[in-house]
């Protein structure tokens, strides 16, 4: 542990962990009997001579593709992985939203299992009783808190499981993936009170696939590939780095060939059906989403870049309660990256809502720019400061865009020649 309030939060120099891959079982055997003339497996290097610190009350956030050694690092700094090489030290008390409740005994009851779970992430006694009552509270399974977790619901158990390792006053907040878990209500329950951990101060590692949200809520960021890290900094600086390696790596199909299937009307009724659900307390769900390609609407739509106009028309409900929600758009190409997107938010558009929760607005492209290839269209609805996320589709209509002329790239930039 570090003593001086000057010391970083977490500092890891040349911190490794390499794992023995055995061809079979008995492999393993022949390690151990001969293992000092022949050696029966090979090494796997998840994480190899990564060096970073992080400040007190920072918010750094992780990426890099499946398998790079994301997990791994969290796991190495909240102490559940022992390091094969280098050192990890962390100045304060650890919570770690990784596999929520794999902690939990299943015979045991929910109370049983608060107090298991809490005395593991240091607190004594006397003070899980006194923060008992609010564990309980948070989680919203009151009424369920003395029957055996393996009667519980998978929500019901994260929610139990998250409300423990965030009420144990972290120091130093783990997240893998998910900024907010459950559902409903709880999802921006869970959401909100890794914000006020934020804004209280506290040290927090966000490991995530959203960039968006990595560069929403970090501070600094660090990219891990093949369990080293290839660049650390300003998260914005270091999202966008990681974006340009992804196009690299996958380059989109400019003659307009899909990466993926198309969406099928399968799947537009689908989405269409589960709109139709009404929202419970404390969340948002999108209506009815339009997309219309001059004056044609559809689920798969043709347009012509510099000439078609392309508007998207968004319905919500939400919780009245609650502040108005945000609402995104934009076209993605169909691996999931985003060529371009608008917000409410970020472009200060206040939202008409109705008493009852509901409301519209529309987002027009006019003279499309973009360039010839297949798109996406994808809708997001987020909370008042566009990053936690109510619902969304990536798939909300698909458009075929073609062009008249020999115009290369992505999108065509309004532009003058000067003579």
């Amino acid at each position: 542990m570090f003593s001086s309030p000057a010391t970083p939060a977490i500092r890891a120099e040349a911190l490794s962990k390499c794992y023995h891959l055995y061809e079979r079982p008995t492999d393993r055997l022949r390690q151990l009997l001969w293992g000092r003339r022949h050696c029966y497996y090979r090494e796997f290097w998840a994480l190899r001579e990564a060096n970073f610190e992080v400040a007190h009350g920072e918010v750094l956030g992780i990426v890099g593709r499946n398998g790079a050694g994301k997990s791994t690092l969290l796991q190495l700094v909240c102490g559940t992985l022992t390091p094969s090489g280098g050192t990890i030290a962390v100045n304060g008390r650890v919570a770690a939203l990784l596999e929520l409740g794999a902690g939990f005994n299943q015979e045991f009851s929910g109370r049983e299992n608060v107090f298991l779970a809490a005395s593991i992430l240091g607190l004594s006694t006397a003070e899980i009783k006194a923060r008992f009552e609010h564990i309980v509270d948070f989680s919203g399974i009151r009424e369920f808190i003395d029957q055996p977790v393996k009667t519980y619901s998978s929500g019901m158990y994260v929610r139990l499981a998250f409300s423990v390792a965030t009420n144990v006053d972290p120091d130093v907040l783990l997240i893998d993936e998910a900024l907010s878990v459950g559902d409903g209500e709880f999802a921006r329950k869970s959401f909100d009170r890794i914000m006020e951990f934020k804004k209280a101060g506290k040290t927090i590692l966000f490991c995530s696939h959203s960039l968006y949200q990595v560069e929403a809520i970090c501070s600094r960021a660090l990219w891990l590939d093949h369990g080293q890290i290839r660049a650390q900094g300003g998260a914005a600086e270091v999202v966008r780095a990681y974006n340009d390696y992804l196009t690299a790596v996958a380059p989109p199909d400019r003659e307009g060939n899909s990466t993926a299937a198309a969406p099928p009307e399968a799947e537009a009724t689908r989405i269409d059906e589960e709109m139709k659900v009404e929202p419970a307390r404390g969340v948002a769900r999108l209506t009815g989403i339009k997309v219309t390609v001059d004056g044609h609407s559809g689920h798969s739509l043709e347009a012509v870049s510099g000439k078609s106009e392309v508007s998207i028309d968004v319905a919500f409900i939400s919780d009245p309660s609650l502040p108005c929600p945000s609402v995104a758009a934009g076209f993605m190409w169909q691996d999931t990256r985003v060529v371009c997107s608008a917000s409410t938010h970020w472009d200060r558009v206040p939202i008409e809502r109705a008493p009852d929760g509901s409301g519209e607005v529309g987002l027009v492209f006019p003279r499309l720019p973009l360039l010839k290839g297949s798109y996406w269209v994808a809708v997001y609805l987020f909370c008042e400061n566009g990053i936690h996320v109510y619902d969304c589709t990536n798939v909300a209509a698909e458009v075929k865009v073609s062009q008249t002329n020999l115009e290369q790239g992505i999108v065509s930039l309004p532009h003058a020649w000067k003579r």
